[in-house]
């Protein structure tokens, strides 16, 4: 595997070429300093993997990552000493196919460079959580009337029952249970009452 190693500092581009150059299988082809000369050196060098960090002169890793990655130079693999939510999902959003942080162990770092040079998805553990909860915290919530709805659906109710029960007509109901199955993203009423029990929105069956 060929890596291109970014970063401004000059000691923790020389570690990375330490740890890396004891691999067997990886080869590190060339290190920079700046965003532009990263674009510049995957373009020229088609690394499989570009370890980008995401503070750098002259343009940052997110749009070098982006640039990188819309030239189908190489997979890019954000290492990096930020974990906040922002620069995650701004990196991600730009392409990258997996975000380590520095402090990873040595055998971690060079098993997410062979699954990055594979093209998987590679996330420290910390990041993995944070992506998560953001994806949950996105998703839109049930009303208080869908979620009356949803409770129906769950004790088997019809679109009729429903209705009469809750003094809405058939037709609102059908609205309701549309927009249930979009915001739980599933097709059917029985997945919806799945995901909802899966996601805390409905209690679990007795």
């Amino acid at each position: 595997m060929r890596v291109l190693i970014v970063d401004d500092h000059p000691v923790v581009r020389e570690g990375l070429r330490a740890v890396l150059g004891a691999e067997s299988d990886v080869e590190v082809v060339a290190e920079c300093g700046t965003g532009g000369d990263a674009v510049r050196l995957a373009a020229e060098l088609r690394p499989d993997v570009v370890l980008m960090d995401l503070r750098l002169p002259d343009l940052d890793g997110v749009e070098a990552t982006r640039r990188i990655v819309a030239a189908a130079s190489a997979h890019v693999l954000v290492l990096t000493t930020y974990d906040t939510d922002g620069d995650i999902a701004r990196a991600v959003a730009a392409g990258a196919t997996g975000y380590l942080l520095k402090e990873s162990p040595r055998r971690e770092l060079a098993a997410a460079v062979r699954s990055a040079a594979r093209g998987e998805t590679v996330l420290a553990a910390t990041v993995a959580a944070k992506l998560v909860s953001s994806v949950r915290a996105s998703r839109p919530a049930l009303t208080p009337r869908e979620l009356e709805v949803l409770r129906c659906i769950a004790d088997g109710r019809s679109n009729p029952e429903t209705g009469r029960l809750l003094f809405i007509s058939e037709t609102t109901v059908k609205s309701h249970v549309t927009r249930i199955f979009e915001k739980l993203s599933v097709n059917d009423r029985t997945a919806a009452v799945t995901v909802a029990i899966a996601r805390g929105i409905l209690p679990p069956p007795v």
